[in-house]
């Protein structure tokens, strides 16, 4: 079966998969970002006690904005435009590891969900792209994915 994987990737247009540094900066230009929207949203609603307080949530719109709407529209955008806007930056797409095709729905839960045991053990699940072939983090390995550049033919 591995073998019909590199068959398939032989036979399009070389492969690059994106490597561990570019998607640090991914996620950094992803974060600047979120902070640009949260940030005011929650100084709007809660005052600057918002930053000092000590409670995990102060509210409804604290849970909703920066809890429930990140997974919906980080999903969204995997399954939409196969990246984030950091990795767009970079010409970076999340694709289906065998196929080179889109993520499916599925794909795309298991790979959000796959965050949570990447960043547990001392963040070694997102380092792991440092030392993969295919430069797969383990929520890339869970769902069986990868980032590879994107098509400029598309």
């Amino acid at each position: 079966m591995e073998s019909n994987e590199t068959n398939i990737e032989q036979e399009r247009s070389p492969v690059q998969y994106i490597g561990f540094w570019k998607r640090v900066m991914a996620t950094f230009t992803d974060t600047i970002i979120w902070l640009l929207i949260s940030v005011p949203i929650m100084l709007s609603v809660y005052g600057v006690g918002y930053f000092h307080s000590d409670e995990y949530a102060q509210g409804w719109v604290d849970v909703l904005i920066n809890q429930v709407l990140p997974i919906v529209l980080v999903i969204f955008l995997w399954l939409r435009y196969a990246a984030t806007p950091g990795k767009m930056i970079f010409h970076a797409v999340i694709v289906d590891a065998k196929t080179f095709g889109p993520m499916s729905v599925q794909q795309a839960i298991i790979r959000y969900l796959g965050y949570i045991p990447s960043l547990l053990v001392l963040g070694l699940g997102f380092l792991w792209a440092a030392f993969d072939e295919r430069k797969q983090t383990w929520h890339d390995k869970l769902a069986k994915t990868v980032v590879i550049k994107r098509n400029e033919l598309d």
